[in-house]
């Protein structure tokens, strides 16, 4: 897929991302929540990978392309970004009630990292 193609989809991602935050807050919104964070963040890092590929930058996972995005100075807050991947990696685990509700209360700030990101991205290549 052309990196072109996946930012317009990593884009799409985020929207339905902050349509979802949107909602008033129940099981079911906050489940999906989750589950679309889950699934921009797989667009993101497979972008960020496309994108750092082009630069001559090879990284093999989402820590590894994120430690590039870094030093590149793509990304600014590397806590968040750790959060981020936490969460990520934590997400699987929803059916825990706590756990699933102290990740959807960081979704916003993810959501407002994840959009800096792709707004950078397209700025370097438009």
């Amino acid at each position: 897929m052309a990196l072109e193609d996946r930012l317009a989809q990593l884009r799409k991602c985020l929207e339905r991302l902050r349509e979802v935050l949107g909602e008033e807050k129940n099981p079911i919104v906050r489940d999906s929540a989750i589950k679309r964070f889950e699934l921009c963040f797989e667009v993101l890092w497979k972008s960020l990978k496309d994108y750092l590929e082009r630069e001559g930058i090879l990284c093999r996972s989402p820590r590894g392309c994120l430690k590039e995005a870094f030093s590149l100075g793509l990304i600014d807050d590397q806590d968040e970004w750790l959060s981020i991947l936490n969460d990520r990696n934590l997400s699987v685990h929803v059916y825990l009630e706590e756990l699933a509700e102290e990740i959807f209360e960081r979704l916003p700030s993810h959501l407002k990292a994840m959009e800096t990101l792709l707004a950078k991205l397209e700025k370097e290549l438009f």
